[in-house]
């Protein structure tokens, strides 16, 4: 009975601890909201203004905390949807840097290495081009052989649908442990993944359907020195069941293999279910 009552109480506190770290993140500023809705309604991003819808851009940008004068580096930016918006937002008063795969990681052959060193070179003239903004306000590097004068500076990292791959090419610890490095002290990772059922098999859930589980991306940013800060459900989708067999492509914008009858009804329930986390750099 002792035994029971001391886990109780040991509960008790735990509560109000987690609690008090929800509570710790402070609101985004009138200023920050304004300035980020400015952005997303710029008419520079006529084209990509579709998937607003879908991708929430002004309530992830929010949650994330991301202030207009910050330097934040965008992991993986592949097609750059989130970079064109995050120039908008950034290049006047902030810095906004591409931050590519390591390409030494053992995860890609020749061709994908020569990719990803030629996409860092070309980000910040493809973020110019796009915000209008001169090339000088924006910069780009690979995670290989972090320049000293680089690490410790950035207030924010996002790093935007690109978990699973981490996961299923075993690159994941490297590639954290080095966004990490470059982090300030109170610095902070934005994640926003499409999220798997709490109790999908493993078999579903090791990055090749690109559904993660919300617990253990949780976990494992917490082992990499983070503290969990909390979730929006900004990019939430309670009508994408989650366990498509060719995973989340058979969503939009892919709809891999759909057919033609199949389209409309995919184009219904929209893109992935997301969990959108935060997490603190850890002392």
């Amino acid at each position: 009975m002792r035994r029971i009552v001391l886990l109780l109480s040991a509960f008790a506190l735990a509560v109000p601890a987690t609690a008090a770290l929800a509570q710790s993140k402070p609101a985004p500023t009138k200023v920050m909201k304004a300035e980020i809705a400015a952005a997303v309604a710029s008419p520079l991003r006529d084209k990509d203004k579709a998937r607003d819808q879908y991708r929430r851009p002004a309530e992830t940008l929010e949650f994330f905390q991301v202030a207009p004068d910050m330097k934040v580096g965008e992991y993986a930016p592949g097609g750059e949807w989130y970079s064109r918006l995050l120039g908008l937002y950034l290049g006047p008063k902030g810095k906004l840097v591409g931050l590519y795969f390591d390409p030494t990681s053992g995860a890609f052959g020749e061709a994908a290495q020569k990719g990803i060193r030629d996409g860092a070179a070309k980000y910040p003239a493809d973020v110019a081009a796009a915000s209008g903004l001169p090339a000088e306000r924006f910069a780009a590097m690979t995670l290989e052989k972090l320049p000293e004068a680089e690490k410790g500076t950035f207030d924010r990292i996002l790093v935007m649908r690109m978990m699973h791959n981490l996961q299923r090419w075993n690159i994941a610890d490297r590639e954290i442990k080095a966004m990490r490095d470059l982090l300030k002290p109170d610095g902070m990772i934005g994640i926003e993944q499409h999220r798997a059922k709490a109790d999908a098999p493993y078999a579903y859930t090791d990055g090749s359907k690109g559904y993660l589980r919300e617990a253990d991306v949780i976990k494992f940013m917490e082992v990499n020195g983070f503290t969990y800060v909390g979730k929006s459900e900004a990019n939430a989708n309670k009508k994408d069941p989650a366990n498509w067999p060719d995973g989340v492509w058979t969503l939009p914008p892919s709809m891999r293999g759909a057919k033609d009858a199949d389209k409309a009804r995919l184009q219904a329930i929209g893109e992935t279910d997301r969990m959108t986390l935060l997490f603190r750099k850890r002392a």
